[in-house]
């Protein structure tokens, strides 16, 4: 999918809406959680250099939230980066070119976004 399809999918399925928050980077759109605020999903367009790929030009990516470890795991697999301007440990990048089936990155944005829920009393507790 196209990110403008992403985009409309996210506001559909998780009912956040886009989010532009910097005049620098007109075209990087944050989907907020509406209960506690907390990112779930961050759309942008790269630079190929800076994420270190070959080529010029740019690249569409998906920033998600996930476990730590199934990041470390992901890292390893074809389309996916560390994060780019998030926390490595539990942040993953996703490249929106393709490489990743659209059907994997509805799943990861599911889980980003119950990895952002907001605690329960019990969870709370436990920590």
């Amino acid at each position: 999918m196209e990110p403008a399809a992403w985009k409309a999918y996210i506001t559909e399925t998780y009912g956040a809406d886009e989010e532009y928050l910097w005049q620098r980077y007109p075209n990087y759109c944050v989907f907020r959680r509406t209960d506690n605020k907390k990112w779930f999903a961050l759309i942008a367009d790269v630079p190929k250099a800076k994420l270190r790929l070959d080529g010029e030009g740019v690249v569409n990516v998906l920033d998600v939230k996930l476990d730590p470890i199934l990041v470390d795991s992901l890292k390893r697999s074809a389309g996916f980066l560390p994060a780019y301007h998030m926390n490595k440990a539990t942040w993953i990048t996703a490249l929106l070119d393709g490489t990743v089936p659209d059907e994997q990155i509805k799943i990861l944005l599911d889980m980003s976004f119950e990895i952002t829920a907001p605690k329960t009393k019990n969870e709370r507790k436990k920590q």
